[in-house]
């Protein structure tokens, strides 16, 4: 991955769209993405994340701002920044009566690049369609119809391809062939940004994580340092004999009983350099409680999402338009 203080390959500045009934989709985003890095957009439903896709890819037009691909603007050069693009949308629209060959090709064609039945070919053999090339779109499975959607928005060569909720409504066993695809594509040169609700898809497989909430970036940061940031661990202890209450000489470690007092549960930040784990267990010890076991858990990307969309409180105009469901 390119390192941050680099040229950004896409370039987000002051963003805003509202729409003819008043509603603000975007609000004054701002977000750089690197050359070769893998992106997660997070955000709950009705966050933004396609309404700013769209706009990237000129599909929709911004009210505000400005945007701009390996530093051309998205629209006064329009057909260039579009070359460098590929869209993989959420839903599953393309002609039912044409063959996967014929549907990649004209793809790649639309974008006014000469034909190579060379290309068409490697991209449907590594997204394992290349027996399924004659068939129509119609007689697919969802999988491979959503894996027709990744040989289109790929046939023209784009160096960068968003993946709009590429895994929805496929079964696990697709999602993970199609995770590893995303990964060959990375190492390819291509840059990726997904959207997904699959939060634990994005711990595994992304560089830097954005969060959405209410058409605003409320974070955005390598992936390794939020969660070291805002994670916590927890040291559950298994007690040989329940507790009616924690003893008093240790209630400077906010411990929580839980499982009707046979566990003793204590929260700490993973970033603590000093966590204080040797000195609660000696005086647990030092208290008479006996235990039999011991466990550490660390919060996932999912839990530190959810706390993060939590603190931001809609405005109360956009709840009492009912945008907020």
């Amino acid at each position: 991955m390119q390192d941050s203080a680099g040229t950004p390959i896409i370039r987000v500045e002051g963003l805003g769209k509202t729409y003819a009934d008043g509603f603000e989709a975007l609000k004054n985003i701002n977000l750089d993405v690197y050359s070769g890095e893998i992106f997660a957009l997070l955000g709950p439903n009705g966050a933004g994340k396609t309404t700013l896709i769209n706009i990237i890819c000129g599909i929709t037009r911004p009210s505000g701002g400005r945007i701009t691909v390996d530093g051309r603007d998205i629209i006064r050069d329009f057909r260039h920044t579009r070359s460098m693009i590929g869209l993989v949308p959420q839903e599953l629209s393309t002609d039912m009566f044409e063959s996967v060959w014929s549907t990649v090709s004209f793809s790649r064609g639309l974008f006014g690049r000469p034909a190579d039945p060379q290309h068409i070919e490697k991209i449907l053999r590594s997204l394992s369609l290349w027996n399924k090339k004659d068939s129509k779109i119609m007689t697919l499975s969802g999988g491979m119809k959503r894996r027709v959607l990744i040989a289109k928005a790929l046939a023209h060569e784009p160096r960068i391809l968003f993946l709009d909720e590429p895994t929805a409504g496929v079964d696990v066993e697709l999602r993970k062939d199609m995770w590893q695809i995303v990964r060959d594509l990375r190492e390819s040169g291509v840059t990726i940004i997904l959207t997904t609700h699959y939060i634990e898809e994005a711990e595994m497989i992304a560089d830097r994580i954005g969060v959405i909430n209410h058409g605003e970036i409320i974070r955005v940061q390598e992936k390794h340092e939020l969660m070291q940031e805002l994670g916590r661990k927890q040291l559950v202890v298994h007690l040989h004999a329940p507790l009616a209450r924690v003893p008093d000489s240790l209630e400077s470690y906010a411990l929580e009983l839980a499982d009707n007092g046979t566990r003793l549960v204590y929260t700490y930040e993973t970033r603590a350099e000093r966590t204080g784990i040797t000195a609660l267990l000696q005086q647990i010890s030092d208290a008479g409680i006996r235990f039999h076991d011991i466990e550490t858990s660390e919060s996932s990307l999912e839990e530190i999402f959810v706390g993060l969309v939590k603190q931001v409180v809609p405005p109360a105009s956009a709840v009492a338009r009912g945008e907020v469901r």
